[in-house]
């Protein structure tokens, strides 16, 4: 029995100074380094920033596999983050967010289904598992009427 449900790979090449390149095995790359103010050049996220931003897109994937299965229809989902990494910490000890989402469902739906996703988004569950503590609010609107009017 297949006890792997996927399986995924990282490769790092170091370009110079502190900027790398990093690929999925899979032709997806980006390009990793410190901002200029640490030494480096500015040319791509930081590692770490680039953990936070994975939990932001996870968070969307997420929702979407949520919401369909809940048949919860919306048109748009943003999640903003900030982390916080204290001057004597290794790693981010905190991230908090704000998600806004336009739906047709009920805000209790939208609750609902944001739960469970941060509950079930695995790059949650690395930060949860971290010790990181996600915090986030979330409005929930009207999809806005009148863009449907004019597209």
């Amino acid at each position: 029995m297949d006890l792997v449900a996927c399986s995924m790979k990282a490769n790092a090449l170091w370009v110079e100074g502190y900027k790398s390149v990093i690929d999925n095995g899979r032709g997806h790359s980006v390009t990793v380094d410190l901002p200029i103010d640490q030494g480096g050049k500015d040319v791509g996220p930081s590692a770490l920033e680039l953990a936070v931003m994975s939990l932001a897109g996870c968070v969307t994937t997420i929702f979407k596999i949520v919401a369909a299965k809940r048949r919860l229809t919306y048109e748009s989902l943003k999640v903003e983050l900030n982390a916080e990494k204290p001057k004597n910490a290794s790693t981010v000890t905190e991230v908090n967010g704000h998600v806004e989402i336009a739906s047709t469902g009920t805000e209790q739906e939208v609750q609902t289904a944001m739960k469970l996703t941060f509950k079930t988004c695995p790059v949650g569950v690395i930060f949860e598992q971290a010790g990181i503590k996600v915090n986030y609010d979330l409005t929930v609107r009207k999809p806005n009427q009148l863009e449907h009017l004019i597209a």
